[in-house]
């Protein structure tokens, strides 16, 4: 069983990098935009509503700041992990080369789980808001048409039906992905550019409409607010720090720059700069548009229950509906719809190159490893990806499955927080571009909260991803360490490869063991 720990010599990764057929086409602003595409996506015009009324009242811009901080702790180690290692494979190869297989398989077990269903999860949301836009211009698809079969029955229908919306957004991202990285970037360039000028222009807008008087009490006193017999306290402190729990997973999209750093012209630099810069970008997008949504409404308005029921589902449109100024939610539902591609397409692009780091190293079929030496793409990565994504997106209410990203995405930020605290006590002398601050007090407070986050993950989605880790476990010892790279010999043949220097893409690693 001792062999279940063996690490990724560092070696391995330089020959990784030499013989990488991806292309190295994305600079530090293009990475900066696919990590602001990845946490801005229609979140940013739901979660605000149900934050204010459940938890934190007007003070949920101190919940986005607290769950930003919180993230800060995972993303510093990630940027220093990125500037050893600049590989594809995020939080898997990290773990990889500092804790063993065994963890790293579990990392890319859970990595596999996050993009996976929260790519689904955004492709059936991308289809509410496809059909929202579409009734604003009068039109209207037939319920069996944009509807999974389970929740077409369940409202007392019959026949066939299905999600097509969701299932054709998927294919034109994957149309997309597969026409090369350069051109995705643009894509997602432009797309970005639309959705924060939208925000921009909600900031901007929302001020003139702003009544101080909404904010007053700031942090409400502590109650409890009972909803269909379930009571549950909000408010006060405690409210704003379970705001920050409940808005934590809005921020997780830095993760998806890292998965992108084989493509990156000068990652050891860029990566760490894009982790960061997305993240203090899009947090204080989310403190201005909380605070301009809960000065132009009253939080309690966002009651279900209340006088503006619809309130809480698109409480930015709602609120300009109720200033009097219709014409904007227009605006933003465009800005949701196209915003949400973008998160789509950096998912989809993230989970194919953790697919394509573990199939490097035998732990996956070497199909997912191919790449396409024209596009420079793993062409036929991308295509299984977006048949599965794309038929359970179109089949299956993702609703209970949408809360196993959550695990996913904490597991992989505690082991990035215990890896990178690890390697820097085994290999000090490795060249670091990027080093944490403090890194023992990081790394414990990442670590903590993490753990204390996936404790408090409702029992549902503790159950399923429990049973995630359990079919994990038996593809490991029944495929994936059979087939090992590593378990069978190494990467010897890989180390006879090119042996000229990397300074062309400035990715030297310092090799002393």
């Amino acid at each position: 069983m001792a062999n279940i720990w063996i690490k990724k010599p560092m070696e391995a990764y330089e020959a990784d990098i030499k013989k990488s057929q991806l292309k190295r086409v994305l600079g530090k602003w293009s990475l900066t935009a696919i990590g602001i595409g990845a946490i801005i996506g229609g979140g940013i015009f739901v979660l605000t509503g149900t934050g204010a009324y459940y938890n934190a009242g007007p003070a949920l811009a101190l919940s986005f700041v607290i769950a930003g901080i919180a993230c800060v702790f995972a993303a510093l180690c990630y940027a220093e992990f990125a500037s050893i290692l600049p590989v594809e494979g995020s939080a898997y190869a990290y773990a990889y080369g500092t804790v063993g297989e065994i963890f790293a398989w579990i990392i890319g077990w859970g990595l596999i789980l996050e993009y996976a269903m929260g790519s689904m999860t955004v492709a059936v949301s991308w289809s509410g808001y496809f059909g929202k836009l579409l009734k604003m211009f009068g039109l209207h698809m037939p319920a069996w048409l944009t509807t999974d079969p389970q929740t077409y029955l369940a409202a007392g229908n019959s026949g066939f039906s299905m999600n097509l919306p969701a299932f054709l957004i998927v294919w034109v991202v994957i149309g997309i992905l597969l026409r090369g990285t350069k051109g995705a970037a643009k894509a997602n360039n432009f797309i970005v550019l639309m959705k924060v000028s939208a925000i921009i222009f909600v900031i901007v807008a929302g001020v003139f409409f702003i009544n101080p008087e909404n904010w007053t009490p700031f942090i409400p006193e502590p109650t409890t607010i009972t909803e269909n017999g379930v009571s549950h306290p909000a408010y006060g402190y405690a409210g704003v720090v379970a705001g920050a729990s409940a808005i934590f997973f809005a921020y997780v999209g830095f993760d998806a720059v890292s998965t992108q750093a084989g493509e990156a012209i000068n990652p050891k630099k860029d990566v760490p700069f894009a982790i960061i810069a997305s993240l203090v970008i899009c947090t204080l997008l989310y403190i201005l548009v909380s605070l301009v949504l809960t000065g132009m409404m009253h939080y309690t308005d966002f009651n279900p229950l209340g006088k503006y029921p619809d309130a809480i589902k698109a409480p930015v449109a709602y609120a300009f509906d109720i200033a009097g100024q219709a014409w904007a939610g227009y605006i933003i539902t465009i800005a949701a719809t196209v915003g949400l591609i973008s998160v789509l397409m950096v998912m989809i692009m993230g989970q194919s190159r953790i697919f394509l780091g573990m199939s490097k190293d035998g732990l996956i079929p070497k199909t997912f490893a191919k790449v396409n030496p024209l596009s420079g793409v793993p062409s036929k990565n991308l295509v299984i990806l977006g048949t599965v994504i794309s038929v359970v997106a179109s089949f299956t209410p993702i609703n209970d499955l949408a809360h196993m990203t959550s695990f996913g995405t904490l597991f992989a930020f505690t082991m990035v927080c215990v890896a990178v605290w690890v390697l820097r006590v085994k290999e000090p002398n490795l060249q670091r571009n990027f080093k944490v601050p403090a890194l023992p007090v990081i790394a414990v407070l990442g670590i903590a909260i993490n753990i204390y986050l996936i404790i408090n993950l409702s029992k549902e989605a503790q159950m399923y991803s429990l049973g995630w880790l359990v079919i994990g476990f038996f593809i490991y010892f029944l495929y994936s360490k059979r087939n090992s790279k590593l378990q069978n010999g190494g990467f010897g043949e890989t180390f006879k490869a090119e042996q000229e220097p990397l300074e062309d893409v400035d990715i030297d690693i310092d090799n002393k063991h």
